[in-house]
Formats: C-alpha cells, structure tokens, sequence
C-alpha cells in the first residue's frame, strides 16, 4: 500500500469515528501523572499500583481478545496489554482499529511478562488524537536526511539518537548557565533587533518598523548593549543569544545561530582563556563523560593547557607584516599555496582555518596576536598597537570561541568605526553608533570579553558532522512536493 494509500485510509477511518459519535481530538487534558520511564522505575522498586499514562502507538501485536502493544513518550516506552474481557468490546474495537502513530492515553496496573518486560494491563483506554499519515519503514527510521531537517518533527519520532542529541543539547545549556552561575555572573537580555548593525562583522538582515517608520537589523550580536551594561555597572554578565548573519549555509554556518557572550570587568583576554576552558571542558565532562572523546573519526583531548600560536608571527613567517598591502598578502598566500578569491582584508582571520587547521585535530589550540585592524572592538597589546589583545579558539578544526580584551578609549573606538563607514561604504547601512560611543565616554571599566559558538560547541561534543544535526529547525531552501 502506497503511502497515498494508506492516508487515505487513516481519514477514512476518522470518518467511521466521527459517525459513531468518537470524536478523537475533543480531549482537552488526560491525567499523565509520570512519564513513561518513571512508570518502568517504579516497577523495578517493586510498585504494582494503578497508574496514567500516555505517549504514541509504536507497536501492535494481536492475539484474538488479546493485544499487546508500545507505546512511547519523550522518556521511552512501555508495553501495554489490552484484553477484551477487560476493557469491554467497544473499547477494544476501538482500539483494534488504531493505527501506528496514533497518540492514546491509558490506565491500568503494571506486571511484568514472562519475558520480563514491564507491562500496563490496561482498564481503561481513550483515543486522544489521530494520526492521518503512516510514519516512515514502520519505525525502522527516518533515512532522508533532506526530509528530516524539512519535518523534524518526523525525524524525532523515528529516530531516537536524534531525540538523544537535541536533549544533550539542552543539557549543554545547562551546564554553561551553571558553570557561570557559580562565578557569580548575571544572565541579562539585549535587543535582537538594532538601529545600527554592530558588533560584529557581517552582512545583517533588514526590517523596517512601521509605527516608528524606522528600518532596523536582526543582530550581528548582542556585543555594543552588553558593554553598555558594563558601562551601567554591572561587573559579570552574559547572554545566551540567538544572532543573525545574511550569508551562506554550510555545514559549519546557518544563517540564524545560537551565541553565547560573557563579560568579566577588570579582567582581560587572559581571564577569558581560563573561563573559555572551564566553562567547555565542565560541557565535555557533563555530555561526554570526559575530556577525551572523539569527533567524526578523530580522538580530541580537552585536558589542559591548551596550546598557543600566534597569528602575527605565522603571517610574519610569511614575510607579511600588519602594513602589508592586499597585493602583497595575496602573492604569499600563493607561495604557500592557498588560494582564495577576491580577497579583501577582512576575510584574513578566516586565514586561520587554512594555516592551523592541522594543528587543531587532536587539542584546542589558542589562535592569538591577530592584527588590530581585523579587531576594531579589541584592546591593543601595550607593546604593539599592530596587534590586538584577541584569541580565536579552535577544536577539531573548528572555530568555537573568540574573545579580547575590549576596546574602551572612546577616541579609539570612534577613529576605528570611521575606517570601518569607508570599507562599507555602497552597503547602505552604517556601523559607527553614536549611542554607544556616547555610552563609553562616560566611562567602560577594562575588561574581558568572550563569544562562543553553541552550535559549533554542540556539533564538538555530540560528535555530529552537521551544524544542521543541532539546530531543530535550519533554515533551508524552499521546496514543493517533498517526497518521504
């Protein structure tokens, strides 16, 4: 039977139900009291009372007057066990004709079978709601991974590791939030929606507001409001922040992403190497288990130190200082062999995945000294004005952090958005915000500040290859007429 079919058959037989009266999306609550996992528990402590339940049909198996079934939530499932003689012939009827998928609620007193699986006898049984469509190869799984980002929904019915990885996500999470908890820092909240794209480089998305008639951008990132907090007073603070990039989709990129932003004031870019490492390596212990573990076929080893190498002097051993021209800079990428299109000196720190990415397999490594002009929102080293007080942090070949010591000589911050307005000059929008820089003359204390890419973090720990794999919903193209 085709899946048209058997569709087709499914609302046939919500027909037949609305016509005897049964009306299978009329319930408006049933009294689940445990999920099904607790229910298993229980059991084990020796429980045999009466207990509530509800999930969806997984299984069917039937015997005469006799039916055994799974059903499954969030938390697992269990057999259920309908007898005839016990539920009365409608109820049975009822539930004879319900198909796999099909999401009902019972009640009943455990036992356990002779094959020692914990069971629900079942007393009483409603139809909570009707699944129209078959679910894919019986259960056996979603294969097409285009159909599993477009349904999702389907994906984490069919396969359970997924499930799996989207609640190790939430875990992870949790274990930052805890871990900055600790240090006694303040989770806060800032605009998505800005006047001015900043605090990142980036192509932004454009909205207009009506009632103000004012265009705003989905945020770059949270980075220029959580200063002017540090401006206000408050000393540790962060912001697990959904951001906005108008740009390509990749393995490694979508377009709406998850970011976690800290600030530490009178610390430095120093103290954010100690907090990036705490805070990924409590995430590995909490997810993995360890600090060893593996990523799409390769071992990684969390345990510190965690290397260092310098941008400044890798583009030195090239012979490339920060003055070097954009010609210049192309002709020695050339000699090493690294080709990259219409280069424009913004896209250098991107160098880095090219010239260590090697380096970064089996330890985190600190990608350090990257030159001011790439940093327009960081610190200068004291010795070199060229080279700013910034690491990038990679592991397994990933960037997954960033941080510096942040910029807060108000003069500075202006004369480097002013460069910036001329290389976007033709974009249409600004970067320099007038709003902050009036923020930092009143006063920012010194400070650290660290951004960390949850998805990528996420893709690291949970061993998937696929920044698509952690995100629930990733933008995708649109398409008509998706065959499962």
């Amino acid at each position: 039977m085709t899946t048209n079919e058997q569709s087709k058959n499914r609302q046939d037989k919500l027909k037949a139900l609305l016509s005897q009266g049964i009306l299978p999306y009329s319930e408006r609550k049933f009294d689940k009291r445990e999920s099904i996992q607790a229910l298993v528990g229980q059991y084990a402590q020796g429980s045999t009372q009466a207990v509530s339940t509800a999930g969806r049909l997984s299984a069917k198996r039937g015997h005469g007057g006799l039916i055994f079934a799974d059903l499954k939530d969030a938390s697992g499932k269990i057999q259920i066990c309908v007898k005839q003689d016990k539920v009365g012939d409608s109820v049975f009827h009822l539930f004879s004709d319900c198909d796999i998928g099909d999401i009902l609620g019972v009640s009943g007193k455990l036992f356990q079978t002779k094959s020692k699986e914990v069971t629900i006898e079942v007393s009483s049984l409603k139809l909570l709601s009707k699944s129209l469509h078959p679910f894919p190869e019986k259960w056996h799984g979603l294969k097409d991974v285009e159909v599993r980002y477009r349904k999702r929904y389907i994906d984490l019915i069919a396969n359970e590791p997924v499930r799996q990885v989207f609640m190790a996500r939430s875990r992870l999470l949790t274990s930052i939030r805890q871990t900055l908890d600790r240090q006694g820092f303040l989770e806060v909240e800032t605009p998505m929606m800005h006047p001015v794209p900043g605090g990142a480089a980036g192509e932004p998305f454009m909205t207009h507001h009506k009632a103000l008639d004012m265009d705003l951008y989905l945020r770059l990132a949270p980075e220029l409001y959580l200063k002017e907090l540090l401006v206000g007073g408050f000393d540790r603070i962060y912001e697990l922040n959904r951001s906005f990039r108008n740009e390509g989709v990749s393995t490694r990129h979508n377009p709406e992403f998850t970011m976690l932003e800290v600030y530490l004031a009178y610390q430095d870019c120093e103290a954010m190497m100690r907090l990036v490492q705490a805070l990924i390596c409590e995430a590995a212990e909490v997810l993995c288990g360890s600090l060893q573990f593996a990523y799409q076929g390769q071992d990684i080893d969390l345990t510190p130190p965690w290397e260092r190498l310098s941008f400044a002097e890798a583009m030195s051993a090239l012979g490339l200082k920060p003055q070097a021209s954009i010609e210049e800079i192309q002709a020695a990428l050339q000699r090493k062999g690294i080709q990259i299109k219409e280069l424009n000196r913004s896209q250098l720190v991107r160098l880095v995945e090219q010239l260590f990415e090697p380096k970064t397999r089996a330890k985190p490594l600190f990608v350090t000294d990257y030159w001011t002009e790439l940093s327009p929102l960081a610190k200068s080293k004291a010795e070199n004005v060229l080279i700013a007080d910034r690491f990038e942090l990679f592991i397994g070949g990933m960037e997954v952090a960033n941080a510096y010591s942040e910029l807060n000589d108000p003069i500075e911050q202006r004369r480097r958005f002013e460069e910036q307005t001329e290389m976007v000059q033709g974009t249409g929008y600004k970067v320099q915000d007038e709003n902050f820089l009036e923020a930092l003359e009143y006063g920012m204390p010194p400070a650290g500040g660290l951004g960390v890419g949850i998805d990528r973090l996420a893709m690291l720990l949970l061993d998937q290859p696929s920044i698509k794999d952690v995100i629930l919903f990733p933008l995708l193209k649109q398409q008509v007429n998706i065959k499962e």
